[in-house]
């Protein structure tokens, strides 16, 4: 059962169920209202799926790449990849073409948490002193750390109390 996207129809559509486009969805989070949240990779994307299957565009604009802070449309990703919701609804994303790590609000506010856009490599430090080299995967674990698989670094990587 197709839940939401229709298989080989590529597109960026905001709707419900089989209305609904997708490029490249790549991971995949619930928060703790049953929402589904994907990492749009093609597009550039955060989109939300509720459990009735309608798909919003929380965060990015469809076709456009980039890094910028903001909210909603106006923030800009470059390959978002690993998705984590924590209890109060903060989504953090792995912006593995950005280098960096990110946080959207559950009002779909985007900062930088940690690392800066463009700046590749292997650096421990606070925010935006930190480097990675393709950040993908991210988990919290339940005291609020998160932990990123720095890729190309070939390490895992641990940023302490998010929340």
């Amino acid at each position: 059962m197709t839940f939401a996207g229709a298989a080989g129809s590529n597109g960026s559509t905001d709707g419900t169920g089989t209305a609904a486009r997708f490029s490249n969805p790549r991971r995949l989070a619930f928060d703790s209202a049953g929402n589904l949240y994907v990492a749009d990779n093609g597009n550039n994307t955060i989109r939300m799926i509720t459990p009735a299957g309608a798909v919003t565009t929380l965060a990015g604009s469809p076709g456009q790449w980039g890094s910028a802070d903001g909210t909603g449309s106006a923030a800009r990703f470059n390959s978002p990849y690993g998705l984590a919701v924590d209890s109060t609804g903060n989504i953090y994303v792995g912006d593995r073409n950005n280098n960096t790590i990110r946080k959207i609000t559950s009002t779909g506010v985007v900062t930088t948490l940690a690392g800066s856009a463009g700046q590749m490599g292997n650096v421990d430090g606070a925010g935006s002193v930190a480097r990675f080299s393709n950040p993908t995967g991210v988990v919290l674990d339940s005291t609020g750390n998160l932990y990123v698989t720095d890729t190309n670094n070939r390490s895992i990587r641990k940023i302490t109390s998010v929340d």
